[in-house]
């Protein structure tokens, strides 16, 4: 019963998880692919287009495990986090690709790094070494947030 307790929370947050990532992607209009965003100065570190799939499919499967290890206690305060990352997430793409907020992204985004890093530091002592599973969602985010800040800062 436990293996499967275990099994239906992956399951549950995978869905979540991969559901986020595809609203996020229907949000942000055109994308990447902009002329908005072509015609822009971006940073030299930005990587080629193929790797935000790959990576964002990796951090989504890692961070659906870890979610479905700390799942097991049912803490309010652990949810709650869980939802607001997830909100934050989803609003990014739209507030930077549709809307253009490149500042106001830039503070969500910034701001979504900081509780992931909250939310791991709060729940290391449950899960340990199950925390791998969730730093390439943090070295993702740090990247993402670098190349926003390049963006803000370097195009008019």
């Amino acid at each position: 019963m436990n293996a499967l307790s275990f099994w239906l929370r992956l399951l549950i947050f995978t869905i979540i998880n991969f559901g986020a990532l595809a609203l996020g992607a229907f949000l942000m209009s055109e994308g990447p692919s902009s002329q908005w965003y072509q015609n822009a100065n971006q940073a030299p570190w930005t990587p080629p287009g193929w790797v935000f799939g790959a990576a964002w499919f990796t951090i989504m499967a890692c961070f659906s495990v870890y979610m479905a290890k700390l799942s097991k206690n049912k803490s309010k305060r652990n949810i709650n986090l869980y939802i607001l990352l997830t909100l934050l997430n989803i609003a990014w793409n739209p507030l930077f690709f549709w809307q253009h907020q490149v500042a106001i992204s830039l503070v969500v985004i910034s701001l979504l790094t900081l509780l992931l890093f909250y939310f791991v530091w709060a729940n290391k002592s449950e899960l340990k070494s199950w925390s791998v599973l969730v730093f390439p969602y943090l070295i993702w985010l740090c990247i993402a947030t670098s190349l926003n800040a390049y963006f803000l800062f370097n195009n008019p």
